[in-house]
């Protein structure tokens, strides 16, 4: 066996070129990789591990930051739009509040008459409210004519008891009969219907329920109209309510503002009257 041959596949040892002379050899040890490349020891290995690092999908600390700033960013942004979203609710509520509820109930009380709605609010039956009609005339708010209104319906019974349901029906809603002098300014027949007063608030009310309206007419035929209905088929009654206001109501009123009173006259004296005799003179 060569002992000279290298042993283990180390490199030889052969005589060192710049030893002088009488210094041992020294082994010619092959450099470090990448100690060539003027790179600091453990430095060489760094792309490498950054590739691996890579390779298995792990992300570096410089990439993690910017992932948490943008997630980050991207909260506050959408907390921002919520928070906007809000603001224009409430804005809008508000103003459905504010403007437009407002305007509708306006606009509803301009177009329809409390007085009507509460006769409508009558508690009255259905067979003694048939064919409403209502008209009205003047101002709500009294400007230069207060307003007067009128409603007419048509009931399926007598007027004895249509009269009996109103008047209940008026009670019971808080009116309150109205024994006036005026209240009928003409005379009804007891048995062509019933006629009374009511006042309630700042309103008067007449409620006069008479016989129907094909009634009145067989009262007065016409000529050559032998085919007339008889009373048998001519039932029900007929409804008639004015309201007023009470400041335009006068009945029951006395004059508290006469008019102006004129200079009252010389009293005429008779003719012998000494008083026209001429005062005598000092003599």
């Amino acid at each position: 066996m060569d002992m000279g041959a290298p042993a283990g596949g180390r490199a030889a040892v052969s005589p060192d070129a710049d030893s002088g002379p009488g210094m041992p050899g020294r082994a010619s040890v092959p450099p470090p990789a990448g100690a060539g490349d003027g790179l600091a020891p453990g430095r060489a290995t760094a792309g490498v591990d950054d590739a691996r690092s890579g390779a298995v999908g792990v992300p570096r600390s410089g990439d993690r930051e910017s992932g948490l700033r943008g997630a980050g960013a991207e909260l506050r942004q959408k907390m921002r739009s919520e928070r906007q979203l809000r603001q224009v609710t409430l804005m809008s509520l508000a103003a459905l509040v504010l403007l437009v509820l407002p305007a509708i109930f306006g606009i509803r009380a301009l177009t329809s008459d409390p007085v009507f709605s509460s006769l409508d609010d009558l508690k009255v039956p259905a067979w003694a409210a048939t064919k409403v009609e209502d008209q009205g005339s003047g101002s709500r708010w009294c400007f230069l004519d207060c307003r007067f209104r009128e409603r007419i319906a048509e009931s399926e019974k007598p007027f004895a008891d249509t009269s009996k349901a109103y008047t209940t029906a008026l009670a019971e809603a808080g009116w309150k009969q109205w024994k006036v002098a005026e209240c009928p300014e003409t005379p009804v027949n007891p048995d062509e219907g019933a006629y009374s007063c009511w006042q309630r608030d700042e309103f008067t009310l007449d409620l006069y329920v008479s016989l129907p309206g094909c009634a009145v007419e067989q009262a007065l035929p016409e000529a050559g109209n032998p085919e007339a209905a008889t009373a048998e088929q001519c039932v029900g009654s007929t409804v008639n309510i004015k309201v007023r206001n009470t400041i335009t109501d006068e009945r029951g009123k006395t004059d508290q503002a006469p008019g102006p009173v004129g200079v009252t006259p010389d009293p005429t004296l008779p003719p012998d009257s000494p008083l026209l005799e001429p005062t005598p003179e000092a003599s």
